[in-house]
């Protein structure tokens, strides 16, 4: 049976509920060098029931979190649904619906009813190919689907995009890919 999905059931993974983020773990074994120092991400990884693992795609992974709810209302907007329900694999740095709210209610709006800079920004958020926490913290820049590059760099043990957005919850994994929950939206370079 086909469910039909709403926006929370979109891409992006964040925090679930503060009890699951107090009870969830910590990724501590993906490390990397910059600069003579060791730097040591560390995430706190998002509840997986041996349902969720690999048996669901992204959108509907992120969709059973319930704190992608205008992450999904975006996806929808932008027609990329379906996308993420593809074959993959992709990897996804999801913005909350807290990472949403940082922005004004009139550009949000402003966003969302403009179909071709959404679909940009989302597209912003999509890396190609299944790119697990190990790996983020050995990269200086990714490139996303959307065609420009984001800036990655591990500070004080975080993983920090563009400067802004910091990783809140990493390697939730997907039937079709991977999650990294954010927790500021990305905004493609003009």
């Amino acid at each position: 049976m086909r469910r039909t999905l709403t926006l929370a059931s979109l891409i992006l993974l964040s925090a679930c509920s503060s009890k699951a983020r107090e009870e969830s773990t910590v990724v501590t074994d993906s490390t990397t060098t910059t600069n003579n120092t060791t730097n040591v991400m560390t995430v706190p990884a998002l509840p997986m029931t041996p349902e969720t693992a690999m048996t669901k795609d992204i959108i509907e992974t992120a969709a059973s979190a319930g704190t992608f709810n205008t992450l999904a209302r975006a996806l929808t907007a932008a027609g990329l649904v379906e996308t993420l329900k593809g074959p993959g694999p992709f990897t996804v740095l999801a913005p909350t619906d807290e990472a949403f709210a940082k922005i004004p209610a009139k550009d949000l709006d402003a966003l969302l009813a403009d179909k071709n800079k959404l679909a940009a920004v989302l597209k912003y958020h999509v890396i190609s190919g299944n790119v697990p926490s190990s790996q983020v913290t050995t990269m200086s820049e990714a490139e996303t689907l959307e065609g420009s590059k984001a800036t990655i760099k591990v500070v004080d043990g975080k993983v920090v995009i563009n400067g802004t957005s910091t990783v809140t919850g990493a390697d939730v994994k997907a039937s079709n890919g991977v999650i990294h929950v954010i927790n500021t939206v990305l905004m493609p370079p003009k």
